[in-house]
């Protein structure tokens, strides 16, 4: 367990020092109502232990909270005749975490209620194919070999350490570009050699669309 570096709300209600309204409570996680909703229904999944952020989270501990979050969110919309609802985990300061102890939300959403969580990000710009491609190749290694990433392990030792390069130092499509690929004016050479890709495009986050699909295939 990880000891709170600061003090935790969350914490003080899982000890039960303030007013908390549970919906779920088990051996490893408490489920209660977030005291400021988007929506009514809005809840918030827990671990009892003080995780600050997901990495901090143990996988079994992780894996059971998502299994709660699961069987909640049935819930929820039953209770809410919700149309549809967000999962949502904020992950260190940066990505907007509020509260110092890892936690899931799970937010019933209405059409025009106001919270947005825009994806595709519309102040990001498409990276060339072969950016994404040596990027998932470096999450792969990472996967398969963990230390070559640890470039604290031996900061010297170029065969141990892989720098992955963040989006804001890597070359960008221009949008002209992009939009005339869309358009069907620029084809890659693959798609050229693969009858089976002809008349195909690529959909905001890499999925190949194809002609006959229309706009069926959202985002």
């Amino acid at each position: 367990m990880a000891k709170p570096s600061s003090h935790c709300t969350f914490c003080d209600l899982i000890r039960g020092a303030a007013e908390v309204s549970i919906c779920h409570e088990d051996a490893e996680s408490i489920a209660f109502m977030d005291i400021q909703p988007v929506n009514a229904g809005h809840v918030l999944v827990v671990p009892r232990e003080h995780y600050e952020s997901l990495l901090d989270v143990p996988a079994e501990i992780g894996l059971h909270l998502f299994r709660v979050t699961m069987m909640l969110a049935g819930a929820v919309r039953k209770v809410t005749d919700c149309e549809d609802m967000n999962i949502v985990v904020n992950s260190g300061a940066a990505a907007g975490q509020d509260e110092p102890h890892y936690h899931v939300h799970i937010i019933p959403r209405r059409h025009g209620d106001g919270f947005d969580i825009p994806l595709p990000f519309n102040g990001s710009e498409m990276p060339d194919r072969t950016v994404l491609d040596a990027v998932a190749a470096r999450i792969i290694a990472a996967l398969r070999d963990p230390v070559r990433l640890d470039t604290k392990a031996d900061e010297n030792d170029s065969e141990r350490s892989i720098r992955v390069p963040v989006f804001s130092e890597l070359p960008r499509r221009s949008a002209a570009r992009d939009r005339a690929a869309l358009a069907g004016h620029e084809r890659s050479p693959s798609s050229e050699s693969k009858d089976v890709e002809r008349g195909a495009r690529e959909g905001a986050h890499g999925e190949l669309l194809r002609a006959e699909d229309g706009d069926a295939k959202g985002s």
